[in-house]
């Protein structure tokens, strides 16, 4: 069931007006990987009436008020890519295209969303309900941070939008108990997962470095980073609270992570997998050629890069669906208009993290003195493949399923730590789910380069890649790698995007093209290293290459047609090569591809 968008479909639903109304910078795209779409079923389920309004006109009032106004609250999101990244290319330049768009055109959604709709809305409606912000836009800028398309240190999102609330994270939760306390005019403030703007320090509070001091004092904005980052544990976190001007932005702890039925339950909502019909009209959206068929299996990351941001949107604690739950999407899917047997992916932000939590992190929190992944993988977190071989087994022999690919990156190092199982996992790979490419993300060989990123270091790519290469002799179908390599990270020089290349070719024989220029965006570890120059996790300078020029030819180093040569012909890779070894993190790579939006839950609180 769509939800609506215009005015004739409320009628016909029998409503004076929405309950609440979500806006939104993506065309309406009714399905479980869109996180505006979840929200709204979430909302719908629980008994809220819920409309949504997809990138309205922002130079005329007539998309935003053809709805009216809501009864309890306004949701407003940038869509599932942060508009700045949806709208600009790592060197600055214009995108052209935008997967969300009917039509593909890049047109529609503009810069700092969250704020242009939040603007729009108090434009058109004096004294107006609350409005909320949400998704990742809104999420990863809740607090002071570094802003690359305008080169300076931003306030929190909440008081540049000038919106009354905001909910971070994976938002289901916090949205319902948002929505319930509204409409039974109980107090918001304890909500977890929500922040918003308050004249008094709270009692208890963690207080942050002011966004004045950050935004002056490079030593200033790291610790602040750290205690924020500590404080992304759903367990362990404790309020916060940063001043700006004569305010404070004060932040809850997050909320608490779904349990599986709740996981589960948001598959069982009525969801069409497909663009509103008031929105087809307008073109073809791309970006439902990838999700229309693909089903997600888990949310959050063990990985923890320092480039990506999925640790504090999603979370450290990877949360899975049943098992029951993915098989009985899979059947549904098979009997939809237009499947043809394909499912395009069955994944998560990394492929093989489903199955296997660590107990002591479920019951504790994160451990603050090391990361699941890196630079080893932790014993505690019990790595194990097994599940995750057993569903794709079952999941492939539904009837009307002729293929089901893995798309989503795999995590080698972690196979190589389940040695048993996990050989069998990628032989299964190897043998049914691979379309010919498997992805992987070394992102660079330098193992200091790596250690900044918080990778694994190079000789478990080539232990990989040795043991892909046997399976591979008994697959049916020749199996490739594909890599994917960041250019100008922090700490990365332009001899070593030679050498990479030198390694790519020699010991990967292959010529990159999966290569992106790193994107300093909002809130992770490496984007504080570009603003401040400096390693974190040590306290030292480091290089960063800031020109635009110059980062773009670490770029072009590594892709086709270009030989660059190095002068001394004869210095080994291979002794370039050690062990990483860091306090940062490790992540699959995800800077700026995109990635499933937020999933939901069932039910919480019913409307009375």
């Amino acid at each position: 069931m769509f939800l609506p968008t215009t005015k004739d479909e409320i009628e016909k639903l029998g409503w004076d007006a929405p309950d609440v109304i979500l806006v939104t910078g993506d065309a309406y795209i009714d399905s479980p990987h869109i996180g505006i779409a979840v929200i709204g079923h979430v909302l719908q389920n629980a008994g809220y009436n819920t409309a949504v309004i997809a990138q309205p006109d922002v130079n005329s009032p007539v998309d935003i008020t053809r709805l009216g106004e809501p009864k309890l609250f306004w949701g407003v999101s940038a869509g599932s890519v942060d508009s700045m990244v949806a709208n600009y290319t790592a060197s600055k330049k214009p995108r052209k295209s935008d997967d969300y768009t009917p039509g593909g055109i890049n047109n529609r959604r503009p810069d700092r969303a969250c704020m242009v709709y939040t603007n729009l809305i108090r434009r058109s409606f004096k004294n107006t309900k609350p409005v909320m912000l949400g998704g990742i836009e809104a999420s990863l800028r809740r607090v002071a941070h570094y802003d690359y398309w305008n080169n300076k240190i931003r306030g929190s999102i909440l008081f540049d939008a000038k919106a009354d609330y905001l909910i971070y994270g994976m938002g289901e939760k916090a949205v319902l108990e948002f929505a319930f306390a509204l409409a039974k005019g109980l107090p918001v403030e304890k909500i977890r997962g929500l922040a918003y703007k308050a004249k008094e320090l709270p009692e208890g509070a963690i207080e942050l470095p002011s966004f004045e001091s950050v935004r002056d004092d490079k030593q200033a904005f790291i610790s602040m980073f750290r205690t924020f980052y500590e404080n992304c544990d759903p367990i362990q976190g404790k309020v916060l609270a940063q001043k700006h001007g004569d305010r404070w932005l004060v932040q809850n702890p997050p909320a608490k992570s779904m349990s599986q039925p709740e996981l589960d339950a948001v598959y069982d909502l009525p969801y069409e997998r497909d663009v509103h019909p008031y929105y087809k009209q307008q073109g073809p959206v791309k970006a439902l050629e990838t999700i229309r068929f693909s089903v997600t299996t888990h949310r959050g990351c063990y990985g923890e890069c320092n480039f990506c941001a999925i640790a504090v949107h999603e979370g450290r604690t990877v949360q899975w669906r049943s098992e029951n739950s993915i098989l009985k999407e899979i059947r549904h899917i098979t009997t939809l208009p237009g499947f043809r047997g394909i499912i395009p992916d069955m994944g998560g932000p990394t492929a093989n993290m489903y199955g296997f939590e660590c107990v002591k992190k479920q019951q504790y929190g994160g451990c603050k003195n090391r990361r699941c992944l890196f630079p080893e993988p932790c014993p505690s977190l019990g790595i194990n493949h097994e599940k995750l071989t057993g569903l794709l087994q079952r999941a492939r022999k539904i009837p009307g399923v002729k293929q089901l690919f893995t798309a989503s990156g795999i995590r080698y190092d972690m196979i190589l730590a389940d040695p048993g199982a996990g050989t069998h996992y990628l032989d299964e790979i190897c043998r049914y789910h691979v379309s010919g490419q498997m992805k992987v993300a070394p992102e660079h060989h330098n193992p200091k380069v790596l250690a900044l990123m918080g990778k694994p270091g190079v000789e478990k790519l080539e232990e990989f890649r040795k043991l892909f290469d046997r399976l591979n002799k008994n697959a049916p179908h020749k199996q490739f790698l594909t890599y994917y390599f960041i250019a100008a990270h922090p700490g990365c020089t332009l001899t070593d995007m030679q050498y990479l290349r030198r390694f790519a070719n020699e010991k990967l024989h292959m010529t990159p093209e999966q290569t992106q220029i790193f994107t300093p965006t909002p809130s992770t570890w490496s984007t504080l290293m570009y603003v401040t120059e400096t390693d974190p996790f040590r306290n030292e300078p480091i290089f960063v290459e800031k020109d635009p020029a110059k980062r773009q030819k670490q770029k072009d180093i590594l892709v086709p047609n270009q030989k660059p040569e190095i002068k001394n012909k004869k210095v080994s890779v291979q002794n370039e090569v050690h062990k990483a070894s860091s306090d940062s993190g490790a992540k699959p790579s995800q800077q700026n591809r995109t990635h499933k939006a937020p999933t939901g839950m069932k039910q919480f609180h019913k409307k009375k």
